[in-house]
């Protein structure tokens, strides 16, 4: 569990469900949680006090449509009726800026999972000056031709019954797709991890695996082929440190493939310092790994993160 939580009012009307976990011995940042799809930020429990333990304040928050956050216009599995990711963003702001309040001066690593790292690209895209540093770990930024049959399906259902109602046809091509392509598959949701405790954890998990609107898978896919493309890319600093992550083994990023394609066209964008890593026998969340796939995982990333911010407080003022 993290050691505090609390509800934080947002700008876009949303009650955030906050939890924070305080650095430990020699303060060296701000790390901010961007939980996936159809979880919600409590999860990163054991990630965070792992961090804390690195000298950062820890902080995570659910989602709207997700976990014990709350908005008028957000039910589970949704964001909004309309400009859904406008409002994740500005509740990720919300967030951001009561950290710093809290902590003035410390240099911010933003950190997004799977759907969480979409949204920190959007974050870092619409406030570039905001944080120092960026990781996108189980991501898929390449959706490519399955993406826009997906967004052709979502439309068609959108025009047949609405946007405010599960979609019928993603999960099967999602979720569903994801869990059988995993061989000898002993649950629908193995594809997430090869330690039983965690996937059957999610299974009995009631925040966790529930049905997504059209709006909100609508929204997911907008903002993934917004953020990839060459004009949102182009509001990154060329400087800014990003840390990404896949695993050869996870059906969303096609094997890592994602991972490796989005990294090229970071590059090709004339980012200067990207960290790419696709490690062996990983399925998606690599933070709830078995220990010999994890802890490897984020050994190298806390070691990552003491890099970037030991940069940023060397760099001169003006830079």
């Amino acid at each position: 569990m993290f050691s505090e939580a609390e509800t934080l009012k947002s700008a876009s009307g949303a009650t955030l469900a906050l939890r924070y976990e305080p650095a430990r011995g020699a303060v060296r940042g701000i790390l901010l949680l961007s939980h996936g799809l159809a979880e919600h930020s409590a999860r990163y429990a054991a990630f965070a006090g792992c961090m804390a333990g690195e000298g950062f304040h820890v902080y995570a928050h659910d989602h709207r449509g997700h976990g014990f956050t709350t908005a008028p216009d957000a039910p589970r599995g949704q964001f909004a009726p309309k400009d859904g990711i406008s409002r994740v963003v500005a509740d990720m702001r919300t967030v951001r800026d009561h950290a710093v309040g809290r902590h003035p001066g410390l240099p911010v690593v933003l950190f997004g999972h799977s759907m969480g790292g979409l949204m920190a690209l959007a974050f870092a895209e619409a406030h570039p000056a905001d944080i120092d540093a960026l990781a996108v770990w189980n991501s898929n930024l390449e959706p490519g031709l399955a993406g826009r049959v997906a967004q052709f399906v979502l439309a068609a259902e959108r025009m047949l019954k609405g946007s405010d109602v599960p979609s019928a046809v993603l999960p099967r091509l999602t979720f569903g797709a994801w869990g059988k392509a995993v061989p000898g598959h002993r649950t629908s949701f193995d594809w997430l991890s090869h330690d039983p405790a965690e996937v059957d954890a999610y299974v009995a998990d009631p925040l966790c695996g529930f049905d997504i609107n059209v709006s909100m898978w609508i929204d997911i896919f907008a903002v993934t082929f917004a953020d990839a493309s060459a004009d949102g890319l182009a509001r990154l600093p060329k400087k800014l440190p990003i840390h990404l992550v896949g695993g050869d083994e996870d059906p969303a990023t096609d094997g890592g493939k994602a991972t490796l394609a989005f990294a090229e066209r970071l590059k090709k964008s004339r980012l200067e310092d990207v960290t790419t890593t696709v490690y062996r026998g990983m399925r998606h969340e690599t933070l709830n790994e078995s220990p010999a796939l994890r802890d490897p995982a984020i050994d190298a990333f806390a070691g990552w993160c003491r890099r970037v911010v030991a940069q940023k407080r060397q760099a001169p003022e003006h830079t």
